[in-house]
């Protein structure tokens, strides 16, 4: 007979890999809304995917032609590739149903709202992104929520020595 495999964890295909995140759109932003979207990759961008060589600073979402595309994302070219025509900073097209970049189109018609990558990701061994909808942050916005954070590991300290 052979060995009994765990069934929760092979029933588990839910298991979210974070490869890279973006943090200064964290710091920058008010997150409104979100999404997954998977990635069009090439070649061996999945194998550098695969080492963590990915860097989403600065880098942004648009809809142009019906599509969702993905700008100044950097995925360093895989060393042990051949071809070295790879650009790390193309722009890649987001997958998303029709519905939803309709959606989402209806929802930037605001000038103040951006759309910013927050995470990328593995699931079910497909690369996927986390998009957001996001506005822009004030200096008053960010000096805000710097004291409350001030405040709050205040109330940790006090709490703690109590």
């Amino acid at each position: 007979m052979g060995k009994k495999k765990n069934k929760k964890a092979s029933k588990d295909k839910s298991y979210r890999g974070i490869i890279a995140q973006n943090k200064k759109a964290r710091k920058d932003f008010f997150i409104l809304e979100q999404w997954e979207a998977g990635i069009e990759l090439h070649g061996s961008e999945v194998k550098s995917v695969r080492e963590h060589r990915v860097n989403l600073k600065d880098s942004y979402a648009r809809i142009r032609k019906d599509q969702l595309y993905l700008f100044s994302m950097h995925i360093s070219p895989y060393t042990k590739s051949r071809t070295e025509e790879s650009n790390p900073l193309r722009t890649r097209r987001l997958l998303m149903h029709r519905r939803e970049i309709d959606r989402i189109r209806g929802k930037l018609t605001d000038r103040s709202l951006t759309l910013v990558p927050l995470s990328v990701y593995f699931k079910d061994n497909r690369v996927k992104v986390e998009i957001a909808l996001a506005k822009s942050k004030t200096k008053r916005d960010k000096r805000e929520d710097i004291i409350k954070r001030e405040h709050d590991t205040e109330i940790k300290r006090a709490l703690k020595n109590y």
